[in-house]
């Protein structure tokens, strides 16, 4: 779903194919890898919550605002993933908006 919007949004298709490779491309700039840090840690929390490090980094990018709303963000789509993986929906049906493209 989320690939298929961001797509749509105009999103560059080798930074999508390499997400789970972000620590070590260098198509991530230091605030989206401070959001994917963060968001991982808060995925996994059960295995160990989020460190200091994790904290500082998303701290130095975003501000209160912005880190409670990326935080939402994480867990809102936890949720939503949590729910289809339980109720066995079928990936791949989603269709996505129309976005307008910028210029």
């Amino acid at each position: 779903m989320h690939t298929k919007d961001a797509l749509a949004a105009g999103e560059v298709l080798q930074r999508l194919l390499l997400l789970t490779a972000w620590r070590e491309c260098p198509f991530y700039s230091p605030r989206e890898r401070a959001a994917l840090a963060w968001t991982e840690a808060v995925t996994r929390i059960s295995s160990g919550g989020v460190s200091d490090d994790v904290y500082e980094t998303a701290r130095a990018e975003f501000s209160d605002v912005e880190l409670v709303n990326l935080n939402a963000a994480v867990i809102a789509i936890n949720s939503w993933n949590r729910m289809n993986v339980a109720f066995q929906v079928p990936p791949g049906d989603y269709k996505p908006a129309k976005h307008k493209t910028a210029g």
